[in-house]
This record gives structure tokens, C-alpha cells and sequence, in this order.
């Protein structure tokens, strides 16, 4: 059976990663995934791009797919380092800049967010709104 997080817990992190959207005043998209990356729930704020409903669900694949939170992919993703080339594989689903994190329970990964819609910065610290949120419901 696939690890996974129920749609009522993907909610709450859905909550809580968009009223961290709104308090910095930029519309996200937030996607939350399962164990294997497959979409659990995904919630596109009133204004966020269009573009941020892929990005998001790759961001949240990509921390499935190598168990790690995205923006550590880019620098061994830079030409020269060992993972170059990296968001070029996997038909182009994996994503090497910040905004998507593993949801660990007991040392294994149950699920994933991913984010998109602004800065990087700004996606990580909705996406990390998320991740408190389950680190709090996980406690």
C-alpha cells in the first residue's frame, strides 16, 4: 500500500500554506501529493498563473520522486555539477528550484507540497507554511 496523506490533512496544509499566501499578498497555486507524487489535492488561489498549476504539481512530484525538498536540486544541477541536466529527465516533470517538500512520518516520506506563483522565495515560505502545519499535526 502507498504511504499517503488523507484529503482532509491536504486540506488543512492547503489552508495553511494560502494564508500564508495571503498574508505576503500573491496568489499561489498549492499542490499536496502522495507518497509516490499522485495528486491528492491541489488549490489555485483566485489570480495565480496559470503556468503555477504544473509547476506546482511537478514541484510536489519532484520531492516525491528524490525524497528532498526541490531547492536543493540546483546547485547540483548547475553546468559542471554532478546532476546537470537534471530537470531535463523524467519527461520534464522534475523541478530544481524551491517550493516543494517531502512530508515525512517517522523517518518516511507520506507525502509531499509543492507551491508556484511568485518569487522562489516567496514559494518556499508558503510551502513551508505547509510543512509546520504538518510538522504540528504530526506531533
Amino acid at each position: 500500500m502507498v504511504d499517503s496523506i488523507s484529503l482532509e490533512t491536504a486540506t488543512e496544509l492547503i489552508a495553511a500554506a494560502e494564508a500564508k499566501a495571503e498574508e505576503i499578498a500573491n496568489p499561489m497555486v498549492i499542490t499536496v501529493a502522495n507518497s509516490e507524487g499522485n495528486l491528492v489535492a491541489q488549490h489555485r488561489m483566485d489570480g495565480a498563473w496559470l503556468a503555477s498549476v504544473s509547476i506546482s504539481r511537478n514541484k510536489a512530484y519532484t520531492s516525491a520522486a528524490l525524497e528532498t525538498p526541490t531547492h536543493e536540486l540546483a546547485e547540483p544541477s548547475e553546468p559542471g555539477n554532478s546532476l546537470y541536466g537534471l530537470q531535463t529527465t523524467d519527461e520534464g516533470r522534475i523541478v530544481i528550484f524551491g517550493g516543494g517538500y517531502p512530508l515525512e512520518r517517522d523517518g518516511d516520506v507520506v507525502g509531499t507540497i509543492g507551491v508556484s506563483g511568485g518569487a522562489v522565495s516567496q514559494d518556499r515560505d508558503v510551502a513551508e507554511a505547509g510543512v509546520e502545519r504538518w510538522n504540528e499535526l504530526t506531533e
